[in-house]
């Protein structure tokens, strides 16, 4: 097994280097995603600081925390759907064995199902976000924060991995080499 990106990805994208939209869009996409890698690292920074203070006023001062689990949770949860670049775990016994032409024909498939499947994780994402916000619905405990701040993040995070994925499906059907 394997993590992380795979060889016939570690290329800067040909898409990338020409005019097209495909390219302004890989282009943006990268931008984005190289903002949200800070982001994320700060929300993972401050998760654990929250959590640690947390730790140590129940310790020490024998201090009721009400609000830091969930204030950590929804800093996870934020942090959690950032891919800049195409990495899974995935098995080296098919790289291996397949060709190259049967092997982009793998990966392409595998991006298409992965696709869908998050096109209907974030399709319901949105709904859950939509209802939490317009129905005003909160947490269940003493802190009640409102639910649409953590389905509103899930949501953005889904959102922008169907466009990674998309755009992992078009470049090469454009011709250009994947990364």
């Amino acid at each position: 097994m394997m993590h992380g990106p795979l060889g016939d990805r570690e290329k800067l994208s040909e898409a990338a280097a020409s005019g097209s939209v495909v390219a302004a869009f890989e282009r943006a996409l990268s931008l984005i995603n190289t903002i949200l890698v800070v982001l994320a690292a700060l929300a993972l920074i401050a998760a654990c600081v929250i959590l640690s203070y947390s730790v140590l006023g129940r310790a020490l001062f024998h201090a009721a925390n009400y609000w830091q689990d969930e204030a950590a949770v929804f800093l996870l949860v934020g942090a959690t759907f950032v891919q800049s670049q195409r990495g899974h775990i995935g098995i080296e016994a098919f790289v291996g064995l397949l060709s190259p032409t049967a092997n982009r024909i793998r990966l392409w498939l595998v991006d298409v199902a992965s696709l869908l499947f998050c096109g209907f994780f974030t399709w319901k994402s949105w709904t859950l976000a939509y209802e939490a916000y317009s129905d005003g619905q909160v947490s269940n405990s003493m802190w009640s924060p409102p639910l649409a701040i953590p389905y509103g993040l899930m949501a953005c995070g889904m959102t922008l991995l169907c466009a990674q994925i998309l755009l992992q499906i078009i470049v090469p059907l454009t011709g250009a080499a994947r990364r």
